[in-house]
């Protein structure tokens, strides 16, 4: 399927944590691409865009499928996948969405990341489709080139290594806590400290009165810091998180003092344990004993120290691995997965809280030219600049380059955080401007659901990246009404495609000067299975947004030269038939020789087709949309210029198109009683190039008049006749034409 998309925005993915999936070690040699579709070609094409390749230091290993039931079983029993390719369209229209619900799902792997391809997204629109599935991106196939592949593996396997390596550590962790003891299982120093002063207490069955001091880290002179009190119980509570002065009592802080400068264990007068870690950091606890130890006593406490000691070492660690988990340590701030439990804590009653995703706009092009150390440095300078101006909103990094932002509806307003990067940031003292695109969503004061309001962000600030880049656009719950009716008019569409409920029509074109038949326009219609017509202007942008547009456009050429035939066997041989183009089928490498095999197989002479394409469409790919249309020349086809007016063309573009005529558009042909200048600009342009000129939209005699006065050769419009069906259309051939 060849299909193509023209909205090319990456969106982050959601990242979802699952603790139940059973983990092993990242792979050693080969990072490992499941490549699922049903096409052998796409197999083919793909391995050698990625043949070759080095991703983080290794090469890539791609696993083929063919359907996504053969892909579940290879997912059952290969291991270490750390990538798939997925087309969405294969034995079914679900198939590749129905694989990813079972990975994530009845598999339970959520690690492994999905990339989704396609030959035809409007099936599965991308903005729904990301919304709804836990995916890294969608993309049409014809966009996957080498170095878009390339990007695209490249962020899914940092992502990947990044997941897995969380869970490895984490589940590590999980196996020796569940093996120790049940203090182990308490994770905060401060829990463990006071756990660990009542297991103490209770081994030697007194009460539990002591604390618990950990050394601070040596300063810049090399010298030990004054010890902190971490944890206490009984009648030292109050000392809490006090430094180790605070204790009124000499002894008790002689002993803690001698302790940790000798680093062992003091068994005289009051009982002072002593309990080394790897990070270097002492540790000593303090309790109260009453009465001489017992020889049973000391064995049992030799024992448990260590004991405690490794599980110092574990809450170390396991404090570390959350603080991994949950920060960015780039920049040294939260993380999503931070986001993702944030809980927001409304300051006053009534209100409620604001949620932004920030997105600096083509940071990826930032990162090509100045390379990934300045782009380093200016998402720190963009954090540094957000964290100065919002110092009481909650600040994480949500992806390469963008920013989660929550804080009251008061605090977090767009226009303030707009205004934060008119002034250009320094990076190694060089200043550079950005702009940012602000995705918004209001908080909910009673039922805040930081993953759901993270996704609804989500869709503003997709819609702020396609239609409002550098500035912001707020969530509504139209947006997720209007993507689930955009996904049902695409269904609706595709399944009208295929149940032949599209159809043409025909509106007939005139020779001004005799008011001769000389030509009909094809137009596409679709009436829904309620029997109403859908108007043009909803579906067929819809159509071309999603990449639905060439397969409607193959079936446009075919019915068109269809129908066609029937006219011209009807003995009207000298009539143009004019087909409307879109971009998508331009940019299609079989365009042309699907067009020629039309001609061929109804035999139509291309010398009677006119292809109709705008003004914009060709201004906007200029170089290769000629080289396209040089060949249709070639077979013979005439090429018209839509719209002519409309755009923001340069006239220099007309030398350049292999065009022969221009089609005035109806708004300059209704204005022409108040104002003709324009299209009588537009006709005396034609004609000084040598083109035909057609005006549109005639709907009264005196347009017509003023038409021919400008000696405008052709002209189409209600005043003639409306669009019909190819048979209405050959009865109406055959009869006068009565325009009184």
């Amino acid at each position: 399927m060849n299909n193509k998309h023209n909205e090319s925005d990456d969106l982050m993915a959601i990242i979802e944590d699952d603790s139940r999936s059973s983990v092993t070690a990242l792979p050693c040699h080969n990072w490992r691409i499941l490549v699922v579709d049903d096409d052998a070609e796409v197999h083919h094409a793909t391995q050698l865009a990625l043949k070759n390749l080095i991703i983080e230091d290794r090469p890539l290993e791609l696993i083929h499928a063919y359907s996504a039931a053969q892909a579940e079983q290879l997912l059952q029993s290969e291991k270490d996948i750390g990538v798939v390719l997925l087309d969405v369209v294969m034995e079914t229209d679900r198939a590749g969405l129905d694989l990813v619900e079972a990975i994530r799902e009845r598999l339970d792997m959520h690690a492994i990341r999905i990339i989704l391809r396609t030959g035809q997204p409007g099936y599965a629109p991308e903005m729904e489709t990301i919304q709804r599935y836990d995916i890294n991106d969608y993309r049409t196939k014809p966009e996957l080139t080498r170095i878009r592949l390339f990007t695209i593996l490249t962020s899914a396997i940092r992502a990947y290594k990044q997941i897995r390596s969380q869970q490895i550590m984490r589940q590590g962790l999980e196996k020796v806590v569940k093996a120790s003891t049940e203090l182990a299982n308490l994770h905060g120093m401060r829990m463990f400290a006071e756990g660990a002063v009542k297991q103490i207490s209770a081994i030697i069955q007194i009460e539990p009165d002591g604390l618990i001091c950990a050394q601070e880290n040596l300063d810049s002179d090399e010298s030990f810091l004054s010890p902190q009190i971490i944890a206490a119980s009984g009648r030292y509570s109050r000392f809490v998180h006090t430094p180790l002065e605070s204790i009124d009592s000499e002894m008790i802080r002689h002993s803690i003092q001698r302790c940790l400068e000798q680093k062992t264990s003091l068994l005289e007068s009051g009982l002072t344990l002593y309990f080394s870690t790897e990070q270097g950091r002492g540790i000593a606890a303090y309790v109260d004993i009453n009465r001489p130890l017992e020889s049973i006593d000391r064995h049992l406490l030799e024992v448990f120290c260590a004991n405690l000691s490794v599980g110092f070492d574990n809450v170390i660690l396991y404090n570390r691995l959350e603080e991994k988990a949950f920060h960015d340590p780039l920049l040294n701030i939260p993380n999503l997965n931070c986001l993702r439990n944030f809980q927001y804590t409304p300051k006053y009653d009534k209100d409620c809280g604001r949620l932004a995703l920030i997105d600096i706009d083509d940071f990826s092009a930032f990162n090509d030219s100045f390379g990934h150390a300045t782009g380093d440095g200016l998402l720190s300078c963009v954090a540094a600049r957000l964290q100065h101006y919002f110092p009481s909103c909650f600040l994480a990094r949500v992806g390469s380059d963008v920013f989660a932002m929550v804080g009251s509806a008061k605090e977090v307003i767009s226009e303030q955080i707009l205004s934060l990067f008119e002034q250009s940031l320094l990076v190694d003292d060089q200043p550079f401007k950005i702009t940012v695109s602000i995705g918004l969503v209001d908080l909910s004061c009673q039922d805040f659901n930081s993953t759901a309001r993270y996704k609804d962000a989500q869709v503003a600030l997709k819609q702020a990246k396609l239609h409002h880049r550098g500035s912001t656009v707020c969530f509504s719950a139209g947006m997720g009404q209007d993507a689930r009716d955009r996904m049902q008019l695409l269904t609706e569409l595709k399944q009208a495609l295929n149940d032949h409920a599209l159809f043409m029509m025909y509106q007939p074109k005139y020779k001004l000067s005799t008011l001769e038949l000389t030509g009909v326009e094809a137009l596409l219609r679709w009436r829904n299975k309620d029997g109403q017509l859908i108007p043009p202007d909803q579906f067929i942008p819809l159509a071309e947004q999603s990449g639905l547009m060439v397969s409607i456009g193959a079936f446009v050429i075919e019915r068109t030269c269809q129908e066609f035939k029937q006219l011209q066997q009807a003995g009207y041989c000298e009539l143009t038939m004019a087909i409307n183009v879109s971009p998508a089928q331009l940019e299609e490498s079989n365009f042309v020789p699907l067009l020629q095999s039309a001609f061929q197989r109804h035999q139509i002479n291309p010398h009677c087709i006119e292809l109709e394409i705008t003004e914009t469409m060709a201004a906007k790919n200029l170089s290769e949309i000629c080289q396209v249309l040089d060949q249709v020349r070639q077979l013979g086809c005439k090429i018209a210029i839509d719209d002519f007016g409309t755009g923001f063309s340069s006239l220099s573009m007309l030398h350049t198109l292999p065009a022969t005529r221009l089609k005035i558009d109806r708004t300059f042909v209704e204005s022409i009683g108040q104002d003709d200048s324009i299209a009588k600009m537009i006709v005396n342009l034609g004609q000084t190039l040598g083109m035909e000129i057609t005006a549109e939209g005639i709907e009264n005699q005196a347009q017509l008049e003023q038409l021919k006065a400008f000696q405008c050769e052709e002209g189409q419009g209600w005043l003639f006749a409306r669009a019909m069906v190819m048979e209405q259309l050959i009865r109406f051939a055959s009869t006068p034409l009565d325009i009184d």
